[in-house]
């Protein structure tokens, strides 16, 4: 996408990519949140964090302002869900993705 662009030009464009996705992904929910907790390097990432509220049209915040670790709660949710499917438990819902029952899935690979 950035191919042949200089690196600061690069960089604005796929800033303002990722903050227009998230803002088309949020278009997509029944209602729309009031605010998004950021987790990982995006939150360190001053032109994301600025550009958010405005393509994405909520309140954003760190992780660290409601008490999570931002550096470390992806790697939590994919330990949680490796040991749902450890245990053949399911790890997606009719309540949170719409699928039709509980469903397991994925398999752990070494």
């Amino acid at each position: 996408m950035a191919k042949g662009e200089s690196a600061e030009n690069g960089a604005a464009l796929l800033t303002a990519f990722t903050t227009s996705a998230v803002g088309k992904g949020l278009d997509l929910l029944p209602r729309r949140p009031k605010r998004i907790i950021v987790c990982g390097g995006g939150r360190r990432n001053l032109a994301i964090m600025a550009m958010l509220p405005q393509r994405a049209g909520v309140e954003v915040i760190p992780a660290e302002t409601v008490g999570w670790r931002g550096d470390a709660i992806e790697a939590e949710c994919f330990a949680f869900l490796a040991v749902r499917v450890l245990r053949g438990l399911p790890i997606s819902f009719p309540t949170t993705t719409g699928v039709p029952a509980p469903m397991t899935g994925g398999r752990l690979a070494g």
